[in-house]
């Protein structure tokens, strides 16, 4: 990409969505640093403004438009300043971004992620917006350049894209059918991350545990997992949005097993009745549901289990809605994202009859979410006096000025506020080991036996600063810094 002037030009990414487009996001921005591209500053506004959308739900549209409409005054008062759209709503809406948004330089989707660049400069030169939509995915996201959030924790994406066909979901439709990287490759990145100071890592994919299907291997993804227990330096690992129909065994083992994978589980329910889940197309049922969260508790009695529910799906009864509220019961679930059934166009869902009368989908949310945020509690009470290791992350406490705290997640990945120990400098991505003294609906406060490992990722975190990486000499639960 040409520069216009010796200052450097400047960009900012958005992000809206789930955590593969915060995966998708380090991919834009690193794009747009290797053309010499600087992230903006206070003194330096932004040149580039790149927009990563999200299709999942129906204010997302309501959102990308709102912050379109307020980059317009920005685009009139600097017509040199360049405005993309990405991500699903680019995917979906495609060119009507450009009519409903005519001030927009690039339009791109999910598959053609690497045309950021080209799509500016063209659109720079010529003078016109520039849409290129890709209907199949060109090159794997983790194969770019990247510009990551975190010196201390990562995303690898394992595959993209989904083979299910859920009556309400649009995210097939945007993303395509599921491909997989190479189990070399996903370890390789990993190894590379490691190498760089890495020690949290974040398996990605719309479904991950059916990894493998591309090439025959049932098995592949808890084969993965394991081989991530052969990493020197990988400390957690995790994974996001596996799908109960394929949920098996031989990955609860491998969890069970593999000593650096998180006993932290999200399993999405969506409902508890059988009814509505054969209607969404969901291909499992009530029983197999809450057979998967035994299995998991019988091997790890201390999972954390997570879940997503939308309440309100086409023709919910009073009935189905029980069947939900009686499976949150039974499973006890750690933490529950809730929502609200909002329709997507394009989906078999949003053509349904005996659609759900608002309030009585207002209605059963908050009496789901007061079950829910209970349950929450109650688990999170029964962690009080418990050790727990912290990896202190950077900007993950609001409060942590005003509390004197710092703050991260748990190896169970709850939210832990410490208090550090006096006089110590303690740096994202080191580890915080302290008891439990306070439970909240949300959160932890863990301010007794506080004890403080500084690691590899702290010294990572520390260079990305631009100090010099200092080591630990440890002094009882205190430790004072040597320079290298």
């Amino acid at each position: 990409m040409t520069e216009l002037s010796e200052k450097p030009r400047t960009y900012e990414v958005r992000t809206f969505g789930c955590q593969m487009n915060v995966h998708d996001s380090e991919r834009l921005a690193g794009l747009l640093e290797a053309e010499g591209l600087v992230r903006q500053t206070a003194e330096m506004p932004a040149d580039v403004i790149v927009l990563n959308t999200c299709a999942v739900r129906e204010n997302a549209d309501n959102k990308l438009y709102g912050n379109l409409g307020q980059l317009r005054a920005l685009k009139l008062e600097n017509p040199d300043m360049q405005i993309a759209v990405g991500g699903c709503l680019a995917q979906k809406d495609q060119g009507q971004i450009i009519k409903r948004a005519p001030w927009v330089d690039a339009v791109f989707g999910t598959h053609n992620l690497a045309a950021l660049p080209i799509l500016l400069e063209r659109a720079r030169i010529e003078r016109e917006a520039q849409i290129e939509i890709a209907e199949s995915l060109e090159a794997f996201p983790s194969t770019l350049p990247s510009k990551r959030e975190s010196a201390y924790a990562a995303w690898v994406s394992v595959s993209v894209g989904c083979n299910n066909t859920c009556t309400f979901c649009i995210v097939p439709a945007l993303r395509g059918k599921e491909k997989d990287r190479r189990p070399g490759d996903i370890l390789n990145e990993i190894k590379m991350l490691v190498d760089q100071g890495v020690m949290e890592i974040t398996l990605l994919g719309q479904n991950v545990n059916a990894y493998g299907v591309e090439f025959g291997d049932r098995e592949a993804f808890s084969k993965l997992l394991r081989a991530c227990g052969d990493i020197d330096g990988l400390e957690r690992v995790r994974f996001t949005s596996p799908h109960p129909k394929e949920f098996s065994d031989d990955v609860i083992a491998a969890m069970a097993e593999t000593h650096n994978v998180m006993h932290q589980l999200h399993m999405p329910l969506q409902s508890g009745s059988d009814r509505i889940l054969a209607a969404m197309k969901r291909s499992y049922r009530q029983e197999r549901y809450l057979g998967i969260i035994e299995r998991v508790r019988a091997a790890m009695p201390d999972a954390a289990i997570s879940t997503d529910i939308i309440v309100g799906f086409p023709g919910e009864t009073e009935e189905d809605f029980e069947q939900t509220l009686e499976v949150v019961r039974q499973a006890r679930f750690a933490a529950a994202f809730t929502f609200q059934y909002s329709k997507r166009p394009g989906t078999p869902a949003a053509e349904m009859p005996d659609q759900v009368a608002p309030e009585v989908v207002t209605e059963r949310f908050d009496r789901l979410v007061a079950l829910a945020n209970g349950i929450t509690w109650e688990e999170n009470k029964a962690q009080v006096g418990r050790q727990v290791e912290v990896l202190i992350a950077d900007g993950e406490g609001k409060k942590d000025e005003a509390t004197q705290r710092l703050s991260g997640r748990s190896a169970d990945y709850r939210l832990v506020h410490v208090t550090p120990p006096a006089g110590v400098e303690v740096r994202p991505g080191d580890i915080l080991s302290a008891t439990v003294t306070y439970a909240a609906p949300y959160h932890l406060l863990a301010d007794e036996d506080v004890q403080l490992r500084r690691t590899r990722a702290g010294d990572a975190w520390e260079a990305s600063q631009g100090a010099e990486p200092t080591s630990l000499i440890q002094i009882g639960n205190l430790a004072r810094r040597s320079t290298h």
